[in-house]
């Protein structure tokens, strides 16, 4: 598929969703129901390891993996209960960051067996240092089977001179630098580890006497289980027998002092579902915010006096766009939040073009839109971020087909001037919309044939999250300010072949 005719493509991208559980008869089947929970950070590809027992009592690992969506590469259900049979599970959504995102080999989790016993790891996130790490275990005669950042860790977990399993994986997370979280399976124990920084979500959970973990707390709910706390930054945390029985679940830092939280704004403003609480407060709650503060500062009137509406493009921006109707309102302004755009579900991860030349395909099967609401009215199209603007421009064509009297574009986000190295996958630098036109958002908004377009600062954009502190947050992509040290050079297929 020509990536140009695909919206998605001109968006953020997130990486992955993990998932795990230790103590339940059926750990494969509520694992898949987690993954299913968390399909929108990752539709690549999908995973279960489980561990079960030989007759000799001795731990074995069973593994099914494969590309596409959860539901068709588990699409038979007696592979959940015979083949991936077990009482503890890992899982894992697969967007790529490091590696080609067509080759299975890179397809998680990965799975070893080491002096130590097997362990198996899912990972969500991106490692800034894995190059290196990685150049030093190949002169040092590792051999590595996948492209994926990834395996560095297992590297450096299985040649560990430690004796102690937990210390081994603490001293491996040691040496990574960047954005990780991980679930790790062994043969007893479930262990879950978070970044000092904390870019990524990742919560505990608990189903009857098994404990959870997953990415977002959507994961909890889909089987009515019990939301415990999030893993904090920097913090591991295992489940074992003695957690099961004790109910006390085992932490301990990963390094010495806690280190400035950095959390990946794009979590409010785009990854994660409304529905999930991650960074101390709720997704929803938070675009709300981020919708009132852009109505706040970047309002529109209809120059008539009559009503302005309010679309969103959904779904990511729909509690944005209504937050954003609201506070208009509470100006004074007439305002009216409306379905302007009805977004097709029932779209394949595949498509035949009927042809190169017909550009706007590709948002016309993901979008329809609705005649009788945007025709002879202002409308105020309420959206997330852009990325390339190529899509945008698209969809602005599209709703011009509805002859609205204008069409004001309104923001979420900074702009994004920059790569980000964390767990986003953006295009090159030179890609970026914003970064190629200087940030110029006169120029952007003459590109997109918008009548307007305004964009939340970075001050704007912190302002509506500041519940969750301002200084808790990573603007890098906006800004160019690196919470660490960064290969600018870096390129996710750099180990291809």
């Amino acid at each position: 598929m020509n990536k140009l005719m695909n919206y998605e493509y001109d968006k953020p991208i997130s990486y992955c969703g993990i998932f795990g559980i230790y103590g339940h008869p059926n750990a494969s089947l509520q694992t898949y129901y987690g993954l299913h929970a968390l399909q929108h950070r990752g539709q690549e590809a999908c995973g279960i390891v489980t561990r079960s027992f030989n007759g000799d009592g001795r731990a074995h690992f069973n593994i099914l993996k494969g590309e596409g969506l959860v539901s068709e590469v588990f699409d038979d259900s007696e592979s959940l209960t015979t083949l991936l049979s077990g009482n503890s599970a890992i899982g894992h959504n697969r967007y790529s960051t490091t590696g080609a995102s067509k080759s299975r080999k890179n397809i998680q989790p990965f799975m070893v067996n080491y002096r130590l016993g097997n362990l198996a790891i899912a990972h969500n996130g991106n490692l800034t240092n894995a190059k290196e790490l990685r150049d030093e275990l190949v002169n040092e005669g590792a051999i590595f089977q996948t492209t994926s950042d990834t395996e560095v860790i297992l590297h450096l977990i299985a040649r560990s001179k430690l004796d102690n399993q937990i210390d081994q994986i603490i001293e491996a997370l040691n040496r990574v630098k960047g954005a990780y979280c991980v679930v790790i399976l062994a043969d007893d124990k479930l262990i879950a580890a978070r970044d000092p920084l904390g870019f990524r979500p990742l919560s505990i959970g608990k189903l009857e006497n098994s404990f959870l973990i997953a990415s977002e707390t959507c994961a909890f709910d889909i089987q009515s289980a019990e939301f415990i706390r999030e893993i904090e930054p920097g913090e591991l945390i295992v489940i074992d027998k003695e957690v099961i029985k004790s109910g006390v679940i085992k932490s301990q830092r990963i390094n010495g002092n806690p280190e400035p939280k950095k959390h990946c704004v794009f979590e409010y403003i785009y990854f994660s579902r409304p529905d999930s609480f991650i960074f101390g407060h709720n997704v929803d709650k938070m675009r709300r915010r981020l919708g009132k503060e852009l109505a706040r500062k970047h309002p529109v009137q209809d120059p008539d006096g009559e009503r302005v509406y309010v679309i969103s493009v959904p779904d990511s921006s729909n509690t944005t766009a209504l937050g954003y109707a609201r506070e208009l309102e509470k100006q004074g302004i007439d305002a009216r939040l409306e379905i302007g755009l009805i977004r097709s579900h029932y779209i394949g991860r595949t498509f035949i073009q009927p042809g190169q030349s017909n550009r706007e395909i590709g948002v016309k099967r993901k979008f329809n839109i609705v005649k009788g609401v945007l025709e002879g009215r202002t409308i105020v199209v309420v959206d997330d971020s852009i990325v390339r603007g190529t899509t945008s421009k698209q969809l602005v064509h599209l709703l011009r087909e509805a002859n609205p009297k204008a069409i004001h574009l309104r923001i979420s986000s900074p702009p994004i001037m920059h790569p980000c190295f964390y767990g986003m996958d953006f295009p090159s630098k030179e890609e970026l919309i914003a970064h190629r036109l200087n940030g110029n958002i006169e120029a952007i908004k003459d590109y997109l044939e918008v009548d307007s377009l305004e964009y939340l600062t970075i001050e704007e954009m912190l302002e509506a999250v500041s519940e969750a502190g301002k200084e808790n947050f990573c603007t890098a992509c906006f800004s160019g300010l690196y919470p660490t040290n960064v290969d600018l050079n870096f390129k996710k297929e750099m180990y291809e072949i």
